[in-house]
């Protein structure tokens, strides 16, 4: 035999190898898909509503008063103690407009705001106490949020009346530091040196937390409705308008359940639903049209989120509409404890104001691993800039450069139709040495795209029956 005749063997040997690693490689990430799904089911089935007795707490009865000028809040204040020293209910609050500060949650308390009530929020920082709780990824004590539990069981915010926060460029916007939103020369805010960057640095220095006291002078905005280390918690059926700051926040909770909850808010850091250090998670039948991400999976920032090291799990958004937002569902960029198995399906995303339908953002000060994000039946509309956008290197105050390489690994697309794609189907950019791992797009169609996609440090790129532009998309050559 010649020598040309085994160099022909060879090649036919790596050409099947390569086939076959290819095959098995498709294979596998089908059969990760089908088990995941089954997953994302049995989380479902065991993440069960708060219940409570039946019984019904008139909030006018502890003094509460309609008209929006008499302030409710030691009223709602002894409504809700009083519910919770009984047993638990139903704290009610009939229609009609009510004024008040902060209301803290106890356990076992559904507060429950009827059809037609509006509870109008103090725009008065001093209205809010100090507590624990946490400002971009950082924990701190700081202003109270509008609504608040903490280490609470068995509770609930519902009904289908609406919560207004009154934020605006006059009233807490402004303190961003940004002139979008009311802020002038010579007014303080949150870029001022011994604010935000003080905060971000004293977890940094390992400061402890009861130490890290903000507050009055320190302009860092508080957080809408937050439950913090709470188990079973809910919200459901609500309208939530003009927040100061990010929307709804879930932190070191489990079993934390949105539905029928429609976000309305285009301030600054206007996220509407943050997951953070949290574990079975369900964002179901919710409307999204925020001045930020519509929902922004998070696990900490930089040092705090390594010291927490309490990884956001087994969230599951599902029948959502996202309208305005930087993403429709972002995970980042504080997740430095990571984030794992996060699926997304039946939803519909679609607005000239809406950058990207899926966003993972990350960089080397943050580091951690992000992994199994499923995606599946999704209607685009429109989106401005990509359909999948990953960032290992972002950055948007300074720089961002680290120690602690990030990871992204498997992310699964079946099923999403797109009309207008904006400049990208897909923009990733992966770290040289942590490349992005295994994206599989399945049954996708995106139309009206300027680029298929943009792609540097990505492995195992695959496409399935995967049409842009009309035109079936073969996989990248390794």
């Amino acid at each position: 035999m010649t020598k040309k005749y085994f160099s022909r063997i060879n090649c036919f040997l790596i050409v099947l190898v390569a086939l076959i690693n290819s095959c098995a490689s498709k294979q596998h990430s089908l059969d990760s898909s089908v088990s995941a799904w089954k997953n994302m089911q049995q989380i479902i089935n065991n993440t069960k509503e708060p219940s409570f007795l039946d019984k019904t707490y008139l909030v006018a009865n502890y003094g509460a008063k309609v008209g929006g000028f008499f302030d409710n809040t030691q009223a709602f204040k002894n409504a809700i103690r009083t519910c919770s020293e009984n047993g638990g209910g139903v704290v009610l609050v009939p229609p009609g407009k009510y004024l008040t500060g902060p209301i803290h949650l106890e356990n076992n308390v559904n507060f429950h705001v009827e059809e037609g009530a509006e509870i109008i929020f103090s725009t008065n920082p001093a209205d809010y106490p100090i507590v624990h709780t946490s400002f971009e990824g950082t924990e701190v004590m700081n202003y109270s949020p509008l609504v608040y539990a903490y280490q609470k069981t068995n509770v609930a915010v519902t009904g289908k009346g609406t919560l207004n926060g009154q934020a605006n460029n006059e009233n807490w916007w402004s303190w961003s530091g940004s002139s979008s939103y009311g802020w002038k020369k010579g007014m303080f805010s949150q870029a001022d040196p011994l604010n935000r960057l003080r905060l971000v640095d004293m977890a940094e220095e390992g400061v402890a937390v009861s130490n890290r006291i903000f507050g009055e002078g320190h302009y860092l905005r508080p957080s809408f409705i937050e439950f913090f280390d709470c188990k079973n918690a809910m919200l459901k059926d609500l309208k939530i308008v003009n927040a100061p700051f990010w929307i709804i926040h879930p932190i070191k909770s489990t079993d934390v359940i949105i539905d029928g909850v429609t976000v309305t808010s285009h301030g600054p850091n206007n996220d509407g639903c943050d997951p953070e250090y949290s574990k079975n998670v369900i964002i179901r039948n919710c409307n999204f049209n925020t001045g930020d991400d519509c929902i922004a999976i998070k696990s900490g920032r930089d040092a705090d989120g390594r010291r927490v090291a309490i990884k956001s799990e087994n969230i599951i958004v599902q029948n959502c509409k996202m309208f305005d937002g930087h993403g429709g569902v972002t995970i980042g960029s504080e997740i430095s404890a990571g984030v794992s198995n996060v699926y997304v399906e039946n939803c519909e995303m679609n607005s000239p104001n809406l950058d990207r339908a899926i966003r993972l953002k990350t960089n080397t000060r943050r580091g951690g691993l992000t992994e199994n994000i499923y995606v599946r039946n999704i209607e685009v509309g429109e989106v401005g800039e990509s359909v999948l956008g990953i960032d290992m290197f972002y950055s948007v105050h300074g720089n961002q450069s680290g120690n602690f390489m990030p990871r992204i690994e498997n992310i699964y697309f079946e099923n999403v139709k797109v009309k207008n794609g904006g400049r990208y189907g897909i923009l990733a950019k992966g770290q040289k040495d942590s490349p992005i791992k295994n994206i599989v797009f399945k049954n996708v169609t995106i139309e009206k795209v300027k680029s298929n996609y943009s792609i540097e440090n990505v492995e195992n790129l695959l496409f399935i029956n995967t049409k842009i532009n009309g035109a079936l998309i073969e996989s990248p050559k390794k």
